[in-house]
C-alpha cells in the first residue's frame, strides 16, 4: 500500500515535471552565459556585415539585422538580459528577441555559422577583454609599488629567511621584489593574449561551411590577428581560457604572498604597518582589534582561483573532438576567477598605496634581530684574515652577548668585542650598523639604497611615469 500522490517524488521537489524538468535546467546556460551579451552582439554584427558584403544575404536584410542587434543591445544595457530557460543560452535569447523586433529576416543571421563557433568566438572575445583588464589593473599595482618604493629606498627593515631575521634590507627593495613578480604576471597575460588572438568564427559546427564566407573580414572586424586554421580545433579549443586561468592563478599566488606580508606586518608583535581603515574591519566583541580582512580575503581568493583552473583542466581532460556539452561548463570558472582576481588586484593596490609604514619600528627590529651578524663575520674574514668557520663562531658569541643586554651589535663596546677576540679593532663599527650593511650590498639587484633608487627610476620609465633620461 502506498500513496501515489507523490508520483514524481523520486525526481525531487525542484523537478516535479520529471526528467524533462531536469533536462531543461541542466541544459540551460543563460544564467551565466548572459555575461557574454556584448561579445555576442559584436560577433553577430561582424558576421552579418560579412554576409552582406559576400552577397549571402541581401543588403537590406543585413542592414535590418544590424539595426535590430543595436536595439537588442540597447535593451540589454538598460534592463539586463532576460532569463528564459526555454531559450537555453545568450545566443538563442538574442536571436529570439531579434525576430520579435524585425521579423523573419532575423533567421538569416545564423547563416553559415553554428552555436559552436559562435560561443567559441564570444568566449574568446570575453577572455581577451579579461586579459586586458587584468593587465591594466596589474600595471596600476606596479605604479603603487614603485611609488612607495621610491619613498622608502633608504628605509631599513629586517630581511627574512624562514621568517627569521637574516640581513637588513630596505623597504623599497622589498616592495620592488613584488614589482618584479607582478611584471612577470603581466607578461603571462600578454603572451597568452598573443596566442589566443585568432578568430574561430566561420568554423561553423565543426567542418567549416559551404557558403562563400570571408573569415578574414570577420576576424579583422573583431580585432583578431586572423582566423584560426582548423575548424575542428576552432570549436573545441579552450586553451585560451586555460591560459587565462593559469596566468590568473600564478598572479593570485603573488597577490596572496603580498597579502600575507601585510597581515604579518600589521600584527601587534611586528607593528611594521598600519593598514588603511577602508581595507580593515573591527571586531564585534574586542574593541582594540583592527582586522586585515581585505588582505585575508585576497589570500583566500587565491585558493578559489587555483580551484577554477583545476576545474576547467579536469573538464577538458579527455574530451574527443570536436564539441561536447561538457564545454558549457568552461565559463563559470573563468567568470569566477576573473571577478576574484579583479577584486584582489584592486584590494592590494589600495593597500600598498594607502598603508602607513612604521619605519622606525622596522629599523629597530633589524637591529635587535642582529641582522648585521653576517657583516661582522665577513669583516673578520676580510680584515682579520680569520677563516669563515672561526669567524662564524666569534660572531655567535658577540650576538649572544648583545642579546643578553638587549642592545644592537654596534652598541657593544670595543672592550666587549676584544674580550671575545683580540683581533677585533675599531674599524669593525663601519660594518656593524644596519646602514652600513645595506649600503654595502651594492651589486646589481642588491638592497643598497642607491641600487634601489636606480631600479625605481628604471621602473618609472618602463611604466610611462617618466621620460627616459
Amino acid at each position: 500500500m502506498g500513496d501515489n500522490s507523490g508520483s514524481n517524488q523520486m525526481w525531487g521537489g525542484r523537478f516535479a515535471g520529471g526528467p524533462s524538468a531536469i533536462m531543461r535546467e541542466i541544459n540551460a546556460s543563460i544564467p551565466f552565459d548572459k555575461a557574454l551579451w556584448r561579445q555576442d552582439i559584436a560577433a553577430s554584427k561582424a558576421h552579418v556585415d560579412m554576409l552582406g558584403a559576400q552577397g549571402i544575404v541581401s543588403p537590406d536584410d543585413a542592414a535590418l539585422i544590424a539595426g535590430g542587434l543595436d536595439q537588442v543591445a540597447a535593451e540589454y544595457e538598460a534592463s539586463g538580459v532576460p532569463e528564459n530557460w526555454d531559450l537555453e543560452d545568450i545566443h538563442m535569447t538574442t536571436e529570439s528577441r531579434l525576430a520579435e523586433l524585425i521579423g523573419p529576416a532575423a533567421g538569416r543571421l545564423h547563416t553559415a555559422r553554428s552555436r559552436n563557433d559562435q560561443v567559441a568566438t564570444d568566449f574568446r572575445l570575453w577572455v581577451r577583454d579579461a586579459m586586458d583588464q587584468a593587465e591594466l589593473g596589474l600595471k596600476q599595482l606596479q605604479v603603487a609599488l614603485v611609488s612607495r618604493a621610491g619613498e622608502h629606498s633608504g628605509s631599513i627593515m629586517p630581511g627574512f629567511t624562514h621568517l627569521q631575521t637574516a640581513q637588513p634590507v630596505t623597504l623599497g627593495h622589498h616592495l620592488m621584489a613584488y614589482y618584479e613578480m607582478i611584471g612577470r604576471d603581466r607578461s603571462r597575460f600578454a603572451d597568452a593574449r598573443v596566442r589566443m588572438n585568432r578568430s574561430p568564427l566561420g568554423a561553423a559546427a565543426l567542418a567549416g561551411t559551404g557558403f562563400p564566407i570571408d573569415r578574414f573580414r570577420t576576424a579583422e572586424a573583431l580585432g583578431f590577428d586572423g582566423p584560426t586554421d582548423n575548424s575542428l580545433d576552432s570549436v573545441s579549443d579552450r586553451d585560451f581560457a586555460l591560459d587565462y586561468l593559469m596566468a590568473a592563478a600564478q598572479c593570485s599566488l603573488h597577490l596572496s604572498r603580498l597579502a600575507e606580508e601585510f597581515i604579518i606586518w600589521a600584527s601587534q608583535p611586528f607593528g611594521f604597518v598600519t593598514l588603511p581603515d577602508s581595507l580593515s574591519t573591527g571586531s564585534s566583541i574586542m574593541p582594540q582589534k583592527k582586522n586585515p580582512d581585505a588582505a585575508e580575503l585576497v589570500r583566500g581568493h587565491s585558493g578559489r582561483i587555483v580551484g577554477c583552473l583545476t576545474a576547467l583542466m579536469i573538464t577538458m581532460k579527455g574530451l574527443p573532438l570536436a564539441y561536447s556539452k561538457d564545454m558549457q561548463d568552461d565559463k563559470p570558472p573563468v567568470f569566477e576567477a576573473a571577478s576574484l582576481l579583479a577584486l584582489s588586484i584592486a584590494a592590494m593596490t589600495g593597500m600598498v598605496a594607502e598603508a602607513k609604514f612604521r619605519t622606525e619600528r622596522m629599523r629597530a627590529a633589524a637591529e635587535l634581530g642582529y641582522a648585521t651578524a653576517t657583516d661582522l663575520a665577513d669583516w673578520l674574514v676580510r680584515q682579520a684574515n680569520i677563516p669563515f668557520r672561526e669567524a662564524h663562531h666569534i660572531t655567535g658569541s658577540a650576538v649572544k652577548l648583545a642579546e643578553s643586554r638587549g642592545i644592537a651589535l654596534d652598541q657593544l663596546s670595543i672592550e666587549d668585542l676584544k674580550a671575545i677576540d683580540e683581533r677585533i679593532d675599531d674599524r669593525v663599527y663601519a660594518a656593524l650598523s644596519v646602514e652600513a650593511s645595506v649600503a654595502a650590498r651594492c651589486s646589481h639587484g642588491g638592497t643598497a639604497p642607491d641600487e634601489v633608487r636606480k631600479r625605481v627610476a628604471q621602473a618609472r620609465v618602463a611604466l610611462g611615469l617618466e621620460e627616459s633620461a
